[in-house]
């Protein structure tokens, strides 16, 4: 056997040390692949996906205006400036949409005019709404990421970042009674509150929670002011997903003062960044991480994807610039710039063996594969989770006894 390789277990064991101490600074990313990863079954029996991942949600948006009498044609009117470049995601679209709301004004663009645009703008919105406003199943992995958070007591608050627009991780953190600061105040209509965040004076036990791309309960009211709500009023915009233009400070507020709150954790001391579902294709996410990590080595980031390495060439690029980003996938590893594929071996009395290590594949007539690190998949961290909390309580009963 090659000695060229990544130990996985050593990883998996590694990543549970990182997470173990309670004066550790302990963040966590959650991208679209975690929804993605809660599996429900549909009324035909079929087991699917409870959100669908940007590219599927996409092609639904992207169905239902085609579909849709009243939108039809000026959807099809805002798709066809893509003629001759790559498709543009769910992302993209809104982007040149809200590109084209700043600078049509009073006349027409390609036949679409202000009001068009808007409404336009609206229908996505809604749409994304109905497709992502999902109630969260019983027994996911964000149960026991919630019961974690709420299960160790810690020196410094868990912080958990996600560019998801749904709402699952809110769910689960209340089902398990973990109070949250979000960034907003309020009941009815909560505000957000800038000096709140920035002040940051809440108890530990409060995880924080920073939704970086918005949230289907974010509204801008018609006096331009954000607050969270389950409905809309007559005039509020919804706010989903920030197009990076540059729109002036305060309309920009809510997103920049998320991703500073993960500038300002990666500037600040030792701390770890786990991210799980997160494929960094996000361009100004990875700005602020790779920065973060860059100016400060006692910072670090693990990187769990799912599936073949691959299928993340930024990400491998990325940590091969950056000891302390590590990117861990399904085949291998880039761990303190090296990239190497897992051993081969399996250690099947490892405590860890089959919750964050698989054995490898054995196919007839063919030579047996390289062990499989499961962790990238959000189902399988939860587990890993799940475990390390059963450890703690563990040692605390033995402890008492």
């Amino acid at each position: 056997m090659s000695v060229a390789f990544h130990c996985p277990y050593r990883q998996s064991t590694l990543l549970q040390q990182a997470l173990s101490p309670n004066k550790m600074r302990v963040a966590f990313l959650l991208g679209a692949g975690c929804p993605v990863g809660v599996r429900v079954k549909a009324d035909d029996g079929s087991v699917g996906s409870l959100i669908p991942d940007i590219a599927g949600l996409t092609k639904l948006v992207d169905e239902r205006l085609r579909s849709d009498d009243l939108y039809r044609a000026s959807y099809i009117a805002l798709m066809e400036r893509f003629a001759g470049s790559p498709a543009p995601n769910i992302e993209g679209v809104l982007t040149h949409l809200r590109g084209l709301q700043d600078v049509v004004r009073g006349g027409t663009i390609d036949g679409l005019n202000q009001q068009v645009l808007v409404d336009l703008d609206a229908a996505i919105c809604k749409l994304t709404t109905d497709v992502v406003g999902k109630d969260l199943p019983e027994k996911t992995p964000y149960h026991q990421l919630a019961a974690w958070i709420g299960g160790i007591s810690r020196s410094y608050p868990v912080e958990v970042f996600t560019p998801n627009y749904d709402l699952l991780i809110e769910q689960a953190l209340e089902i398990h009674k973990v109070p949250y600061f979000d960034g907003f105040i309020g009941s009815r209509e909560a505000f957000f509150d800038l000096s709140s965040i920035e002040n940051d004076r809440l108890p530990e036990r409060w995880a924080r929670l920073w939704k970086v791309h918005g949230s289907i309960n974010w509204w801008r009211t018609p006096s331009d002011d954000v607050v969270r709500k389950e409905r809309s009023s007559t005039g509020d915009r919804q706010m989903i997903y920030p197009s990076h233009l540059k729109y002036d400070q305060s309309r920009r507020l809510p997103y920049l003062a998320m991703l500073d709150r993960l500038r300002e954790f990666l500037g600040r001391g030792q701390g770890v960044v786990v991210t799980c579902g997160y494929s960094f294709a996000d361009q100004h996410l990875n700005e602020v991480i790779l920065n973060g990590l860059r100016s400060n080595p006692t910072a670090m980031c693990f990187g769990l994807l799912f599936g073949k390495r691959s299928s993340y060439p930024e990400a491998l690029l990325q940590a091969g610039k950056r000891a302390n980003l590590s990117v861990l996938a399904a085949d291998g590893a880039v761990l303190g710039t090296v990239e190497q594929d897992w051993r081969a071996d399996d250690l099947a009395d490892h405590p860890l063996h089959e919750v964050a290590v698989r054995s490898p594949v054995v196919e007839e007539d063919k030579p047996p594969g390289n062990c499989q690190f499961t962790l990238g998949d959000f189902k399988s961290f939860g587990a890993f989770l799940a475990q390390q909390l059963k450890r703690s309580d563990d040692e605390v009963d033995d402890r008492v006894s």
